[in-house]
């Protein structure tokens, strides 16, 4: 039937983009090719995430249950569906920062909807190909924002690393303020000691054995330590259930669907481009290895939509997580799948054992991936690159410190492009061109000089639009004491709108004082912004195009002798 073979016509493309989306089986061969080594790999990053899974689930505000269930569930689905092989998906600190203002306005359950529908959204950009976009974000904008975020990492512990409960507010910087206050008024030791602990045993253990996963060690020290000396102030994570929960939807509430758009949106952007970027650095660390971008958010996107159904927060891929896969060997999806296989036994096997870590043990933890993060060499080649790219970079962290990540970004690209358009404005320039013999023709001295005082030539270097095109243009309608002005186009490398209604306004003024205005050079690209406002027919008083300056020179010339400002027979026009 006809209505069903156009149906069908116009269904093949999306059923096309959402084949080339799913799981190939070129990823199995490559699990086969060795798989010991990536089950390796994959067993020391369960070991590393473990710790980190914890503590981000605390952080976010659904205790540490929530953390593994996300380490497991989406670990697992966004390794099988991801566009990258290297990739570990799970908790991150960049999201728990996005997670804990949602609970604080609409709880547990407004949480893992976000969850679900930032997953409905990074399916949406999977499919309509937004991944090829993440290119375009700026180096100082990333590294701004990943300072920021191991600023707010750190500050979002201070409760936890001081032995106190959490303060009331929602801004960091206020919260570790309140922390402080309350430490000060009855200090405890023993969480601080902790706390601090851990973190020096990471930081110093990483700079002397950067393979063994002192994270896991530090944390069973600290654990070790509590129970057999038993200090007060160590106040443990609590019971975790020993298994996943049952999938579940009664979280949802329809009714607040609307008003969890934005935090969805945010949470979204969020993790498209801490996973890409993630991504980005995985390619980089290997040799033959390039991810899929488009894939990699259809992999994230069926990630979120699936954790929250057992209780985990919105995930994202992990850079730091990642790099330890990377390092110890994997090279293939195997090695992912195999975390979050080794996290799923310690859920049902370990759970006791794992519920009698102390929280400040964990917020040593991730004071320490805090700092770690932040790569101060990265940090001072960019601050001293150029000043745009250093006034981008505090600006960005300063925003994601103040505001929220996703603002943050927005404000960053936004001053980025900004001064990335004066750059390119400061670029564009008009010349004046010497009318030298070989641009005048075969005439004699006199003729010459007489063309000379009468005809003057510019030539438009860069981009006439609308960031520069006013500052030289106005330096063009004000030329005096000649007949005839020729712009040499073949340089302009583009014109908008702006450029082409500037120029069309500079030449009308200057015909209004009886000065043609002739164009040479003029190059494909720049006919419809011209032609669009006008301003084609204005270059073209006689109808004629000119290819170079001397055909232009040859039309002035005949123009001033029909005037009888030159002398002699036309000829050569």
């Amino acid at each position: 039937m006809p209505g069903h073979d156009g149906a069908g016509s116009r269904s093949a493309p999306l059923l096309r983009r959402v084949r080339a989306l799913l799981p190939r089986r070129s990823d199995i061969e490559a699990m086969r090719r060795d798989p010991r080594r990536d089950l390796l790999a994959g067993l020391t990053v369960a070991i590393v995430a473990l710790p980190l899974a914890l503590g981000f689930g605390v952080s976010s505000g659904l205790g540490a249950e929530a953390g593994l269930a996300t380490a497991v569930v989406a670990g697992a689905l966004a390794a099988l569906f991801g566009g990258s092989n290297l990739q570990v998906s799970g908790p991150t600190g960049a999201m728990t920062v996005v997670l804990v203002p949602i609970v604080a306005e609409y709880g547990p359950g407004g949480v893992l909807t976000v969850g679900m529908m930032a997953g409905v959204l990074l399916i949406g950009l999977a499919l309509l190909r937004a991944g090829r976009y993440m290119r375009y974000v700026p180096a100082p904008v990333v590294e701004g924002f990943t300072l920021g975020i191991a600023c707010v990492i750190a500050l979002q512990q201070v409760p936890g690393a001081l032995g106190v409960p959490r303060p009331e507010g929602e801004k960091v910087l206020v919260v570790a303020w309140r922390a402080a206050g309350e430490f000060a008024k009855a200090p405890n030791w023993t969480a601080a000691g902790l706390a601090a602990g851990v973190a020096a045993v990471m930081l110093l253990g990483a700079r002397l054995r950067p393979t063994v996963p002192f994270s896991i060690v530090a944390v069973a020290a600290a654990t070790v330590a509590v129970e057999v000396f038993g200090p007060s102030g160590a106040q443990p994570i609590g019971d975790l259930p020993s298994g996943l929960p049952v999938p579940s939807l009664d979280f949802l509430d329809t009714a607040a669907l609307g008003s969890l758009l934005a935090p969805a949106v945010a949470v979204a952007a969020l993790a498209a481009l801490e996973s890409l970027l993630s991504a980005t650095v995985a390619d980089g660390m290997t040799v033959g290895q390039q991810h899929d971008p488009d894939r990699e958010l259809f992999g994230q996107g069926v990630a979120n939509l699936a954790a929250p159904l057992f209780g985990g927060v919105p995930a994202t891929a992990a850079i730091a997580r990642t790099a330890v896969n990377v390092r110890t060997g994997a090279g293939s999806r195997l090695a992912a799948l195999t975390h979050a296989a080794v996290l799923a036994a310690i859920v049902f096997a370990a759970a006791p054992l794992v519920s009698r870590i102390p929280l400040a043990a964990l917020a040593g933890v991730l004071l320490a991936t805090a700092i770690r993060m932040v790569e101060v060499g990265s940090l001072r080649a960019m601050a001293r690159a150029t000043r745009s790219d250093a006034v981008v970079l505090v600006l960005t962290a300063v925003a994601t410190l103040v505001l929220d990540l996703v603002q943050a970004v927005i404000i960053g690209l936004v001053v980025a492009g900004a001064l990335a358009l004066r750059a390119v404005a400061g670029q564009a320039r008009m010349d004046r061109v010497e009318l030298r013999p070989e641009l005048l023709g075969d005439h004699g001295e006199e003729e010459h000089a007489l063309l000379a005082e009468h005809i003057v030539a510019y030539r438009i270097d860069g981009p006439l639009f609308f960031a520069g095109a006013h500052r030289f243009l106005l330096e063009l309608s004000e030329v005096a004491d000649v007949r005839v002005v020729i712009l040499r186009m073949s340089r302009i490398t583009t014109v908008d709108a702006t450029g082409a209604l500037v120029l069309k306004d500079a030449v009308r003024k200057l015909d209004r004082r009886g000065i043609t205005v002739l164009a040479s050079g003029i190059r494909p690209g720049q006919l419809r912004a011209l032609e669009a406002v006008g301003a084609l027919e204005l270059l073209r008083p006689d109808g004629r195009d000119y290819a170079t300056t001397p055909e232009a020179v040859a039309a002035a010339r005949v123009r001033l002798h029909s005037a009888g400002v030159v002398p002699g027979e036309v000829s050569g026009a």
